[in-house]
């Protein structure tokens, strides 16, 4: 597994999934005899089903296309892309799915977990893909990661969650107490907030647990948080992920360290990760997907995928703002 140490500003960062994306076409599965098959093929159609916009799942969708286009699929050219984003909205999300398989496009994406399991739950038919889905066991969408065995495949945005905890439980090392916030109506981060627990609970930390449902009670969660405890650690959360900034608000004025589960979300309001590219794992469910459109494989035999780079990634501004030093987070070994 790749590991680069990046201290960023937000401009930084920019530059660097910029970069990053650019190394994900050098390295990836394309080649120059695939491109060249799936251009002069005749035009295939996509439907994306997105949960929510934020900017992890944005990057996502960014680096599928890319992915895409790196194997001669051209949105324009011989690609068209019908994107859908159910704004979180569960009605939304079954309407939408609905249309999207109503049009027999040649595959489908589901974009975040709950996407996914709409697109599934419409067709057993059509090919699909997904992306930014913890446990796609357990969500119901394959059989197995190694033989999906169905019509669904996709990328896992599981994060070493030990890993991540021992990097906060670095930073902040006399810590007694640590919370942890997730919404409880995500399978995905009561999975991760589960991990994280048992890791910290093992380490001798107390654990304080709180949950919204919705981006309007994230800044009251965080707030009451921040009160009880001496940092606080934030799971791949499409909810939290959302309110981002507002966390970054309230944790910069009690001056209390997050540990987030995504770059993006330590980017916009946290301290430090060592986590996904979202971009990075678009772009491998982007080269998946062209492997199946071209007839190369089918959804049943390719194994689901996890992220191929990890970071760790350190907001510098909010570094400042707390006090910390830069120079003294290190990646966990």
């Amino acid at each position: 597994m790749k590991m680069k140490k990046l201290v960023l500003t937000a401009a930084a960062l920019l530059a660097t999934i910029s970069l990053g994306a650019c190394g994900s076409s050098d390295n990836g599965s394309s080649g120059s005899s695939t491109s060249g098959s799936a251009a002069d093929s005749e035009n295939v159609t996509v439907g994306v089903l997105q949960l929510v916009e934020h900017d992890s799942l944005d990057a996502s969708y960014e680096g599928f296309l890319e992915g895409l286009a790196n194997n001669g699929y051209v949105e324009g050219e011989n690609l068209t892309v019908n994107y859908q984003n159910a704004q979180n909205g569960q009605d939304n999300l079954m309407s939408m799915s609905q249309q999207l398989v109503s049009e027999d496009p040649d595959l489908l994406l589901g974009i975040a977990t709950l996407a996914a399991q709409s697109l599934v739950n419409q067709t057993t038919e059509i090919p699909i893909t997904f992306t930014s889905v913890t446990d796609p066991v357990d969500a119901g969408l394959v059989a197995s990661e190694e033989e999906p065995g169905g019509n669904v495949t996709g990328t896992t945005d599981m994060v070493p969650i030990d890993k991540q905890i021992a990097l906060l439980l670095s930073i902040v090392p006399d810590a007694k107490t640590v919370g942890i916030m997730y919404n409880s109506g995500e399978s995905n981060s009561k999975i991760q907030a589960d991990l994280a627990q048992a890791a910290l609970e093992d380490a001798g930390i107390e654990v304080v647990v709180k949950t919204a449902t919705s981006t309007n009670d994230v800044q009251q969660v965080t707030e009451s948080l921040t009160s009880q405890v001496d940092a606080i650690y934030i799971p791949t959360d499409n909810t939290f992920a959302s309110a981002a900034a507002i966390i970054g608000d309230v944790v910069k004025e009690s001056k209390t360290p997050v540990v987030t589960g995504s770059v993006d979300q330590t980017t916009n309001g946290g301290l430090a990760t060592y986590g996904i590219d979202y971009h990075s794992l678009g772009v491998q469910t982007g080269e998946m997907a062209a492997r199946i459109l071209s007839g190369e494989a089918t959804p049943a035999d390719t194994p689901v995928e996890s992220a191929t780079e990890l970071e760790l990634v350190i907001n510098e501004d909010m570094a400042e703002a707390l006090g910390i030093d830069p120079s003294t987070i290190v990646a966990p070994e």
